[in-house]
């Protein structure tokens, strides 16, 4: 059941629980003439459910859209928003279109994913921009390298001090790093605890404070611990998921994730790049069928 939640003054959250493969949060800031959306969502009825929730509570027309990264369940629906000026982190334009439209899919359960177009970002921003709604100060900011992608930026709230995190942040699921960086992955958040937000609405999971930076840094840290004994141990990324005990992380979602992060932490390591389908299948391989999708 979806939830629109006002952290703050004209700044809300809308939220798709839990939060699994494909189905993101998004938040968007009204002003009296206009709204700035952060993010989309990955469907065409998912998306046009979100616009229906942003007029529940306000006419005014979506006047600027903010991809946070390139991943479909965060750009599919942009071409709803028909009067946005899209704006992204440099990256992100090329990403959105070698990825392309959504195929008929080998590693995910079946999607309805609607008439989706490709609308990538046609206002890009290298490090970091502003925007201002009737006083209130936006600053959108590139995550500085590699983390959940190579194109990943956040919306720093600062007076209100409400961050969306986009994908750098899970809250209640696993994070899944295998097209970023593990040890960029480190660094994002570490700055986004640097920043001290009272309220982070992550890209996937329910509204937290500051409290889950140590969660996702704890889980991050677990996978590239035993990346490196792993590696050192002749194990491929499949076979040494199979052997490692989750522990704490066991309840998180998606834990199949586990052998993609690992995926990317080998190669890290070797300074290798990954081949991203034999990871994905790996991952069906490691969680016996298809991944399982709501979106």
């Amino acid at each position: 059941m979806t939830q629109i939640e006002e952290v703050a003054a004209g700044v809300y959250a809308y939220l798709q629980p839990p939060g699994g493969w494909w189905v993101n949060n998004t938040g968007f800031l009204v002003d009296h003439g206009g709204v700035v959306s952060i993010d989309a969502c990955g469907t065409e009825r998912r998306t046009r459910a979100y616009l229906d929730a942003i007029s529940s509570v306000s006419r005014a027309p979506v006047r600027t859209l903010i991809n946070t990264h390139h991943h479909g369940d965060h750009t599919f629906g942009n071409y709803l928003f028909t009067e946005a000026t899209i704006i992204g982190q440099d990256n992100i334009r090329d990403q959105i279109l070698n990825f392309g439209l959504p195929q008929v899919d080998w590693y995910w359960t079946e999607v309805d994913w609607g008439d989706i177009e490709l609308a990538p970002p046609f206002v890009t921003f290298a490090e970091r921009m502003t925007l201002y709604l009737d006083g209130l100060q936006c600053d959108i900011r590139y995550a500085g390298g590699a983390a959940h992608t190579n194109n990943d930026s956040y919306v720093w709230l600062p007076e209100q001090s409400v961050l969306f995190a986009g994908d750098l942040v899970f809250n209640g699921g696993t994070p899944f790093l295998l097209m970023g960086s593990i040890s960029g992955a480190i660094r994002a958040v570490e700055s986004l605890r640097e920043l001290g937000p009272r309220t982070v609405v992550p890209g996937h999971g329910q509204i937290c404070g500051p409290e889950v930076f140590d969660a996702v840094l704890g889980y991050v840290r677990f996978v590239q611990g035993h990346a490196v004994a792993a590696r050192e141990a002749g194990l491929s990324p499949l076979e040494a998921a199979r052997q490692i005990d989750l522990g704490p992380y066991s309840e998180l979602l998606d834990s199949e994730r586990l052998v993609g992060n690992l995926h990317r932490a080998y190669a890290d390591l070797d300074g290798a790049s990954v081949d991203l389908f034999a990871a994905l299948a790996d991952m069906v391989a490691f969680n016996g069928g298809k991944l399982r999708t709501d979106a």
